[in-house]
């Protein structure tokens, strides 16, 4: 199979493709290349980044901030910033003070405290690249979606909101039969609810809790969501990345391609870059073994830094064109 059969369309629907791996290894130039070979097959394509560490901009040259900006033609980017999604939120809940009632005012100088809390918290920026996930997810502007994650780790706690927020939904419940009067202001500050409605109601909590299922059934449906590993062939990479396949099995996520990025050519008058050839290839032996199950293809080590959009389109033809070795040789490492 080409590794471009891997990616599926239906009709109306956005596909979602999550590129992730060790800190290091070249995800956010695969994310870019992908972004741009989708765009250029025609798919009205958003590239994401969840990394609070944001390199997007600097891998397309293109200043991308919170909002979608359009890059280039069927292309649009936008790096989540936790401390804006944080702020909008702030807003509502003082502009909502100015006309709560005694009982009211007191739950929002609470929820106030707690929003300031938040902001500064580990999980702000996992909490707002979950609600970003959710808006795309239920409008299905685009047609595809590329997220350009961070490291490892961060990527698994993103992958797990879900149930997180499952669990947060019902919790809320509690808290309105608790608060009384103030439950009415919560509709404010509540991620996905209508700040139109009267009141905050238990059908609205359910139709959130919908809402949360409806995200969980697309991250766990292989021809909507998939996942595209980055290895580099390295033993920290590769258990790094086993480890995380087996995790995202948990969430009924399939990962279905490896690219295993910086593969050096075999340059015999060159001690050190034979030796690093030769321990390489037993690395991609392991790699075979270890990720049977997955489509597996291979970058060369490029000679310059790959950034900008003429070389990440290089690299998005080695990926989904297969470009052969004398079309890469110009671009590949010359020791």
């Amino acid at each position: 199979m080409a590794f471009k059969d891997l990616f599926k369309f239906r009709k109306g629907q956005t596909t979602f493709v999550f590129v992730g791996g060790k800190g290091g290894v070249g995800k956010t130039s695969v994310s870019s290349a992908t972004a741009l070979w989708l765009a250029k097959q025609g798919k009205k394509t958003l590239i994401v980044s969840t990394d609070p560490a944001h390199s997007l901009s600097d891998s397309l040259e293109v200043n991308i901030g919170p909002y979608p900006v359009q890059i280039t033609e069927n292309l649009y980017g936008l790096e989540i910033d936790p401390e804006v999604a944080m702020s909008e939120k702030q807003r509502e809940i003082d502009s909502q003070k100015s006309m709560a009632s005694a009982d009211q005012l007191m739950g929002l100088d609470f929820l106030g405290e707690q929003m300031d809390l938040a902001s500064s918290s580990p999980g702000a920026d996992e909490t707002a690249a979950f609600e970003v996930f959710l808006q795309i997810m239920t409008t299905n502007e685009y047609d595809a979606v590329v997220f350009d994650t961070a490291p490892t780790g961060h990527t698994l706690r993103l992958l797990s909101f879900p149930e997180v927020m499952d669990s947060w939904v019902g919790k809320l419940m509690k808290a309105r039969a608790t608060l009384g009067s103030a439950a009415n202001a919560l509709k404010n500050i509540i991620p996905f609810m209508d700040a139109n409605q009267d009141a905050q109601t238990a059908k609205q909590l359910d139709d959130t809790k919908k809402q949360i299922d409806a995200a969980k059934e697309v991250l766990a449906d292989p021809e909507r969501t998939t996942f595209k590993m980055v290895v580099i062939p390295e033993e920290m990479s590769i258990y790094e990345s086993e480890r995380a396949i087996e995790a995202l099995n948990k969430f009924d996520i399939t990962t279905d391609g490896i690219i295993v990025n910086q593969v050096m050519p075999d340059i015999c008058d060159c001690d050190f870059c034979h030796s690093r050839y030769k321990l390489q290839q037993k690395r991609l032996a392991l790699i075979d073994q270890k990720f049977k199950d997955q489509e597996i293809t291979e970058v060369p080590l490029f000679k310059d830094e790959v950034k900008g959009q003429e070389k990440l389109l290089k690299l998005a033809d080695i990926l989904y064109e297969g470009a052969d070795n004398d079309e890469v040789e110009a671009s590949v490492i010359q020791l």
